[in-house]
């Protein structure tokens, strides 16, 4: 009975150590802004977690953990925002595409 707890408690210690080096999902949203200097930030946003981004020379890149995103490219005065929702991350880049701005 002993030697059983004990193999029970190996196993369970040796899945939690692999569990605990395994890297979280991790993906990206890129896209190209037009005009490219129409906007300067990008936001994406999953419940409470968020990450901002500079866009350079018209173009973004994300890095966010994977699930489904609110998409913000904060435009700057005439040009109004744009709003992608749903946008599902996985473990590959999510490319938006052109994100053109309009006034």
């Amino acid at each position: 009975m002993k030697r059983s707890i004990l193999s029970c408690g190996i196993i369970a210690a040796v899945a939690a150590s692999v569990l605990a080096f395994t890297e979280p999902q991790q993906g990206s949203i890129t896209g190209k802004v037009t005009p490219a200097d129409g906007a300067e930030a990008v936001w994406a946003i999953s419940g409470s977690d968020s990450a901002k981004g500079t866009i350079t020379s018209g173009t973004f890149s994300l890095a966010v953990k994977g699930g489904t995103y609110k998409v913000i490219v904060d435009a700057k005065d005439p040009y109004k925002d744009v709003t992608f929702d749903n946008v599902e991350v996985k473990d590959q880049p999510v490319d938006i595409g052109e994100v053109v701005l309009q006034q």
